[in-house]
């Protein structure tokens, strides 16, 4: 029995990633105005096996699978920013961690670090202040209710102060893209500029959703654990997160699929509307860069046809931002 795929991706500095059935592609705005588009097969085992479309096990792959090509996709979109220049032609002599960006172990030591980060703010920070506060709270059902009420304060305070940040907000602007983008697709209107501004910039599969429904079902989970002694605690805080995260992944596929339900709707508004904080409204440029992305990994899953998508005018980049030679015809990579 075949699964309905669900597109998806995220935004990235100028930019948007797309994750098909067999291909990842990267758009991004250059300064001059140009798409530079990477596009990659994701023909790894990994993504051949079976166990990964198991319930509560594929969550664990698509948190995985999340850090690792969003890590990738944020890498090149900075390398296009910060390292190679449009136009230029890579040294023969030049290794890829060289070329004025992230690559190998610069990668997975910032993707590690940024991991533990997120670990140490959003999960062992409130249990730390929960533990000063221990001596007045009576019993270990208010103890970790703080806790979970703490830890929800941090994710809002959070989006909240990164949200004024300049840079930040264009990152938003084109979250709001890749939204637009989805929904138009998913709602089976053109993937033409026009169209894709009506759609919503609200999705009921986004990442800050799922952040949400993560740290309420970690308030959950950790109520049945007590209030054990605190190195116990903190260690069930770290190992527990993906669990969590398969158990969250599951409920955010449900409530996805059965929308059109009354009580699903209820459920999902907060999650709706915590997307606020993170999407803003797209320009068309923005959009356009989205519907790049999308395209070309439509055409890779055969879902679009090769011949409606032009990729001759785009810059088309290796995985350290180097152009290549442009195509003769539009092709699909598989």
């Amino acid at each position: 029995m075949s699964t309905r795929y669900y597109y998806g991706g995220q935004a990235v500095i100028e930019g948007v990633m797309m994750r098909g059935q067999h291909q990842l592609a990267v758009a991004v705005r250059q300064p001059d105005g140009r798409i530079a588009l990477h596009s990659t097969p994701l023909d790894s085992w990994i993504y051949r096996s079976p166990i990964r479309n198991w319930p509560f096990i594929r969550g664990v792959f698509v948190l995985a699978d999340a850090l690792i090509l969003g890590m990738k996709a944020l890498t090149l979109s900075t390398n296009l920013a910060l390292g190679p220049e449009a136009g230029a032609e890579p040294a023969a002599t030049t290794a890829p961690q060289d070329a004025g960006g992230l690559a190998g172990p610069a990668l997975w030591g910032t993707m590690a670090t940024s991991l533990l980060f997120g670990i140490a703010l959003f999960f062992v920070t409130p249990l730390l202040v929960t533990h000063f506060l221990d001596r007045w709270i009576s019993t270990a059902l208010l103890s970790n209710l703080v806790e979970g009420l703490l830890r929800l304060g941090i994710l809002l305070g959070y989006l909240l102060l990164i949200g004024r940040v300049p840079e930040v907000r264009r990152v938003f602007g084109y979250h709001g893209a890749e939204h637009k983008t989805i929904n138009a697709f998913e709602h089976g209107a053109p993937l033409e500029v026009a169209t894709v501004q009506q759609q919503s910039t609200l999705h009921t599969r986004c990442g800050t959703g799922f952040l949400l429904i993560v740290v309420l079902f970690s308030v959950i989970l950790f109520i049945f654990l007590g209030r054990p002694p605190l190195p116990l605690r903190i260690l069930s805080r770290i190992v527990l997160v993906p669990a969590i995260a398969a158990i969250a992944y599951e409920y955010l596929r449900f409530t996805a699929a059965h929308y059109s339900n009354w009580l699903i709707r209820l459920l999902v508004a907060p999650s709706l509307a915590l997307q606020h904080l993170t999407t803003r409204e797209p320009d068309d440029g923005m959009i356009e860069t989205a519907i790049v992305a999308l395209k070309q990994v439509l055409v890779a899953d055969g879902v679009l046809d090769a011949g409606s998508f032009d990729n001759r005018d785009l810059l088309l980049v290796d995985a350290n931002g180097f152009p290549l030679p442009p195509p003769r015809a539009p092709i699909a990579l598989t």
